[in-house]
Order: structure tokens, then sequence, then C-alpha cells
């Protein structure tokens, strides 16, 4: 497994032209090692995978019984 998650959009332009990023060393960006540069938007990001979350949780709703409707009169 490489250790670079690949995006395949900018998170904030949309667009599909992307680069890894390394800064140089004058760069005026203060990415860390890994970071992606979308070229249409000229932003630096990075992606940090966090782990798998527990699904939620619900309590099935609470049953409702109605009666049947009265009859009405003829």
């Amino acid at each position: 497994m490489s250790g670079r998650v690949v995006p395949y959009h900018c998170p904030y332009c949309g667009e599909e032209d992307l680069r890894p990023y390394e800064p140089e060393p004058d760069s005026d960006v203060e990415a860390p090692r890994g970071g992606w540069h979308c070229r249409d938007c000229t932003r630096v990001f990075t992606l940090k995978y966090h782990g798998m979350a527990q699904p939620p949780t619900s309590a099935a709703p609470p049953t409702v019984h109605s009666s049947p409707p009265d009859p009405e009169p003829e």
C-alpha cells in the first residue's frame, strides 16, 4: 500500500487536474509532505485517513396500533 491517498478531484473546485505537491525550500506554502496541488484553483491540500467509524445505531420506531374506523351509520 502506498503512503499517499490519491484524490480524484479537488475538494475546493471539483476539478481533476491534480499533481503531487512537495514544497520548495523557499516556498511560502506551509504544506506537509505528501500534499496535492490543484492546477485549476492553485490550492494545495492534503488528505488524511482517520480510520473506520462505527455505523450509527438507532432504535426501531415505536409501533402505533390503530383501531379500525367506526362503521358509518346508515
